[in-house]
């Protein structure tokens, strides 16, 4: 086909010169000017011509076909133009950015195009027929030859006269929109805003559309919390130094640092004339390489970082490797991974290639469990490597899965107590297969396997030291878990049990292993005798022992014993939201229903009487879990445990392995040190575990109130059960905590005011002392006359108590200063005088220094009688010191320090502290407590409570604890009475904290101290290095309280009538710091396990107000502790739309609900 088809008859005859087939563009007329009629005329001649021919000859190859075909092939094409065109219409529709792109490309010659045709319309209108004519064509088999230049026939054979038309129809999108179809304009790049030809001076075009202007995209700045930014935090920076130069005398505008490399400067030479190459470079020129020694040392300090790694890598190795049966080596080696890891290219893939450093947590995991799996290998007998692995396990592994290994390995170290102990913690904190009775199940198993492996039983496994201790730790857990759980019953039904099963075994059975022991103990606890605690109980010795006669007799009681008692009502106002009324009940409940129900022979009760039978305990329920106790030091324990478990302050303390696993109320922030009276508080001995029956609100101020009269005649009768068994100390130590039980609920009724329920409290307190003086045991027992006259104190009346005191005083003779008891005695009378007239420091009060006096002469104490001369003050300070000298093994003629004397150095230093208060001063006071100090900080270990390694240990620190108590207690009262800076007191409270981080006393006076500052700087420092070393979790808690304390206090100055806040002082991000001490708290292990650490985070984040965040905290909080009843509780406190669901989900969990949903709801209905 021509290039012009208008000329198309000149083109064939110019076909027939083969030799200007290259110049016949230049004979081509269309390159000629002419006006537009002589090209239509042109035109029409070429198709007259054209069809004066042979109509075959227009189909090359296909002349023989006959016309039908044509036909049909004439459609086939049209058919498949429609298709084409279509196709082509969704192609560009669909790639139309990309025909942007290439139309921005051409946009030069699509303009050039464009004006053309607007120039020479003939031209366009040439070309339009020319695009018509081919479109046919390209629809048949291409059978024309390349050379021959044709214009097929069917092609045109529609047209008639002309082939120009005019369009007359208008378009009325030009009249509807402002502007052409955007497809039917050129497109181009517009370079600039001004035009060629007009004076930018005085005139400029404003363009219509989209601004040429590139568009800056603003990035936010990059906060210190974004991924990339915490990357470069996490990158090592190289290490600068500035070399030691002598200082120049001229001024300089700026500090150079230079590297610490001290690489000389470059040689200047032919190939380095400006001495600005290196010596790697300088080489490189002349075609040399580096040396070995060069090539083998490290060019950066990454490098040298990475070589370091590598050694201590292969110093591991070969450790490792010879000796494989160090366990502490390989858990190093586990530890080590995460320095490990942290370096950026220490396992390169190829020389010369650093790794980008891999931050995956998973990453680490699977290096740290190969390293154990190794380990485990060369030491299968290893219960620490095991328990690590299955520590990185539990990350990436199903509970179930988790839970078979744990099995796996309690059946292979069936003795070993610290692995039963982590498998119990670990199943109680599992939320997916919780529930109280699985718990429970393996609190029997595990008890019983441990009393078999005692006995003997289990030849396999023999008993480990110290497995007796350990079985009565775990019998603790397990009461602790009932009483959190809501099952206070079944608690107490086992320390009944294990009363009688202790201390009142028929001698018949007691060679017995213990399971024939529990089998012959069951008939005793299904006959419905009496227990521990309940009116006429016997034990369980007496009852076999008249079963050989015929029974008991029956007794008819007193009827004024069987008064009932009128039962409160449940619920005082119905008009109460419904939440309100349920956990009031619930809390009543709980208070009155903790002991198990027992049905009243005398009143004809039977089994099917009981109302709830939740609070019937069976035998199967506890028969697992009896253990035999034959240390005299652990049945005395569980005496106290019972009595603690009670809410008697039997000052026993749980073991460390279950401390805060029962931990969950806030008793040890509130149960505070008195300003009024720093030397004579009463410390009131919670220590964050609430007794059984009190499940009160987080933040209450706990006192101890009492039980109903049911359950203080059930107190009543476990003491006069419990007593007759011991004698001497452990008498006397309980017959003290059965009086300052009653003398706790005497200062609850003065904090209350309520002077009714004082007067009868009082004269019940004082009827009880004056019985247990009575008893020929305990006429010299000084710790009860010092009770009772302290009672008498706080009553108010004085001088009754001066008697008691000069009585008790009067009976005690010469001791020269070796009586404990007596020294504190006389301790607690001068203090008591000392705070009686605070106001006359200056004057030293006579009654003190007589009492103090009179301690250290040989002859009998007489009342005071007037001043004290100045003969007797000097020579009760010479008898103090040497009386210290000998406890302190300083005297020349003395023996070392016995054991014995070591009961009474701490009341000893005491007493001489208090003395020199009284007649020197405070500055001597504080250099005894440095001597003291200095003496026996050397021979204690510095660790928590219960981990010393000897009883003198133990004793050494009880000493030093005591003697820094009373220290800070004469600061804090010297503070009170004249002007004293606070820094002796803070120095002596932090430097007692690093050796005590579990002393709740001393952190409750630290953050007393510390709330006075105006800057929190030092206290968070000290809270950040203790929280860094201490295992206990007292400084994680005290550091928090600490906080909400100041916070508080900022809150305080800025709110104005509770109402408004007046930004006067910036909060300074206390509430995220609060929120990350809690978050790093969980973390630690004895923080992830504490009920009251869970409580007092999700009343934090209620506080703020962030409803949702709060509740992802509480199923959080049951993740880890889901016994926890005081967290469901809480729950239906602050989210009381919940209150269907939480019940139902305590349902599920099979913990105690006192008052289901149905039978609230029949209340309300009544």
């Amino acid at each position: 086909m021509a290039l012009f088809p208008a000329f198309a008859g000149v083109s064939e005859a110019a076909a027939s010169g083969g030799s200007r087939k290259e110049l016949d563009w230049l004979s081509n007329p269309s390159f000629c000017v002419g006006t537009i009629s002589s090209l239509s005329q042109h035109t029409e001649e070429a198709i007259a011509r054209v069809s004066e021919e042979s109509p075959l000859a227009s189909r090359g190859p296909l002349k023989s076909e006959s016309s039908d075909e044509s036909d049909a092939n004439k459609k086939l094409s049209q058919v498949s133009r429609k298709k084409k065109k279509e196709k082509k219409k969704k192609r560009k529709h669909q790639h139309r950015k990309k025909t942007k792109r290439k139309h921005g490309q051409s946009s030069s010659s699509g303009c050039e195009s464009d004006a053309g045709s607007g120039k020479d319309p003939s031209s366009r209108s040439l070309r339009g027929s020319q695009k018509e004519s081919e479109k046919p064509s390209q629809g048949n088999t291409a059978g024309a030859g390349a050379g021959q230049h044709t214009i097929w026939l069917d092609d045109i054979q529609t047209l008639t006269g002309e082939i120009f038309r005019t369009d007359k129809k208008p378009d009325p999108a030009n009249w509807e929109y402002k502007s052409l179809y955007r497809g039917d304009i050129a497109r181009y790049k517009r370079k600039g805003n001004s035009c060629l030809g007009i004076n930018p001076k005085k005139q400029c075009i404003s363009w219509e559309g989209i601004s040429t202007a590139k568009k800056h995209s603003h990035k936010p700045l990059e906060r210190y919390f974004t991924k990339k930014s915490v990357g470069l935090l996490n990158m090592d920076g190289a290490a600068v130094s500035c070399k030691s130069e002598p200082p120049s005398s001229e001024p300089v505008s700026f500090i150079p640092v230079k590297d610490s490399d001290d690489v000389a400067a470059p040689v200047t030479s032919w190939l380095n004339p400006l001495g600005i190459y290196d010596q790697s470079t300088t080489q490189w020129l002349q075609g040399q390489g580096p040396t070995e020694q060069e090539a083998k040392q490290p060019d950066s300090q990454t490098d040298r970082q990475n070589a370091i790694l590598k050694a201590k890598v292969e110093e591991f190795n070969r450790r490792v490797r010879e000796n494989p049966q160090d366990i502490q080596l390989w858990m190093a080696f586990v530890a080590f991974q995460d320095e490990v890891m942290k370096s950026p290219g220490l396992y390169a893939i190829e020389e010369g290639e650093q790794e980008k450093p891999k931050k995956s947590l998973k990453l680490l995991l699977e290096k740290k469990l190969a390293v154990l799996e190794r380990a485990i290998e060369s030491n299968q007998s290893s219960v620490d490597l095991k328990l690590a692995r299955l520590k990185l396990c539990a990350e990436f592994w199903e509970p179930s899965t988790l839970v078979k290994e744990w099995q796996k390995l309690i059946f292979l170290h069936p003795n070993n107590t610290a692995l039963w102990q982590k498998y119990l913690v670990f199943c109680q904190s599992q939320f997916s297969t919780f529930s109280i009775s699985k718990i429970l199940s393996l609190y029997g198993k595990c008890l019983s396997t441990l009393s078999a492996v005692k006995d003997g039983s289990i030849l396999s496994h023999p008993a480990l030291p110290g497995t007796e201790e350990a079985m009565f730790a775990l019998l603790l857990q397990q009461c602790h878990f009932l009483r959190q759980a809501g099952h206070s019953e079944k608690a107490i039904a086992l320390f009944q049990a294990m009363v009688d099963f202790t201390f009142f075994k028929p001698d018949s059975v007691k060679d017995l292993p213990t399971k024939v022991q529990v089998e012959f103990f069951e008939p005793f606890w299904d006959s419905g005798e009496p227990r521990a605690g309940e009116k006429g109980a016997r034990g369980w010795r007496a009852w076999m022992h008249q079963q050989t006669r015929g029974g008991w007799v029956v007794v008819n009681p007193d009827e004024d014993d069987d008064e009932p008692e009128e039962d409160d009502q449940e619920i005082k106002d119905k008009t109460l939201p419904r939440w309100q009324i349920w956990l009031a009940a619930e809390h009543s409940r709980d208070q009155r229903h903790w002991r198990p129900w027992r049905p009243d022979k005398t009143k004809k009760q039977s089994e099917e009487d009981c109302e709830d039978p939740e609070r019937q305990v069976l035998f199967d329920d506890i028969g697992q879990s009896l253990i035999r106790l034959s240390s005299q030091d652990l049945q005395f324990q569980l005496i106290e445990a019972f009595l603690q478990f009670l809410g008697v302050p039997s000052g026993f303390v749980p073991p460390a392995s279950c401390l805060y696993l029962a931990m969950d109320e806030s008793s040890i922030f509130d149960n505070g040190l008195p300003d009024e009276k720093p030397l004579t508080y009463f410390s009131l001995s919670f220590s964050g575990i609430s007794s059984v029956g009190h499940m009160d609100q987080l933040g209450c101020p706990r006192w101890t109130q009492g039980h109903n009269r049911e359950g203080e005649e059930f107190i009543r009768n476990v003491f006069y059960l419990v007593m007759p068994l011991f004698s001497g100390k452990q008498k006397s130590h309980l017959c003290f905590s059965w009086l300052r039980y009653e003398i706790e609920k005497v200062i609850w009724c003065l904090h209350t005011k309520n002077k009714k329920r004082l007067k009868f409290q009082g004269k019940n307190c004082k009827k009880l002392a004056k019985n247990l003086l009575k008893e020929p045991e305990n006429r010299n027992n000084f710790c009860l006359w010092k009770q009772y006259a302290h009672l008498e104190w706080l009553l108010g009346n004085i001088e009754d108590a001066r008697k008691v005191f000069d009585t008790a005083l009067s009976m005690a003779g010469s001791s020269e200063l070796k009586d404990r008891e007596l020294c504190e005695l006389s301790l607690l009378y001068a203090e008591l005088e000392v705070e009686l007239l605070p106001n006359s420091r200056e004057t030293a009060p006579a009654r003190a220094v007589h009492i103090l006096t009179r301690l250290t002469e040989s002859s009998p104490y007489g009342p005071y009688t007037g001043q004290v001369l100045a003969i007797h003050v000097l020579k009760a300070r010479k008898a103090y010191e040497h009386a210290l000298q000998e406890c302190l093994g300083e005297s020349p003629v003395s023996t070392p320090r016995p054991d014995e004397s070591l009961d009474c150095l701490s009341s000893l230093v005491k007493c001489f502290m208090f003395f020199q208060y009284l007649t020197v001063g405070i500055d001597a006071v504080v250099r005894i407590y440095e001597q003291v100090f200095a003496k026996l900080k050397g021979s204690v270990l510095p660790k928590g409570p219960g981990l010393e390694d000897s009883a003198c240990s133990q004793s050494l620190t009880s000493v030093l604890e005591a003697v820094t108590l009373m220290h800070t207690s004469v600061l804090r009262f010297h503070m009170k009475v004249s002007v004293y800076p606070l820094t002796p007191l803070r120095e002596v409270l932090s430097e007692a904290l690093r050796m005590y981080p579990g002393n709740q006393v001393l952190w409750r006076s630290y953050v007393q101290v510390q709330n006075k500052s105006h800057s929190a700087c030092k206290t968070r420092r000290f809270f950040d290095s203790i929280t860094r070393s201490a295992e206990p979790l007292e400084p994680w808690l005290f550091a928090i309280e600490a906080e909400k304390m100041r916070k508080s206090l900022v809150e305080t100055v800025q709110r104005v009538g509770g109402r408004e806040i007046h930004v006067t002082i910036p909060e300074t991000g206390l509430t995220h710091r609060i929120r990350a001490l809690f978050e790093n708290a969980i973390r630690s292990d004895n923080g992830s396990q504490c009920p009251l650490l869970w409580r007092m985070y999700l009343k934090f984040l209620v506080s703020l107000g962030n409803k949702e965040r709060s509740k992802g905290v509480f199923y959080k909080a049951l993740q880890n502790c889901p016994w926890a009843k005081v967290l469901y509780m809480d729950a239906v406190e602050h989210f009381p739309n919940e209150l269907q669901e939480i019940l139902d989900l305590m349902t599920e969990k099979e913990l105690r609900v006192r008052l289901p949903a149905e039978e609230l709801e029949l209340l309300l209905e009544d």
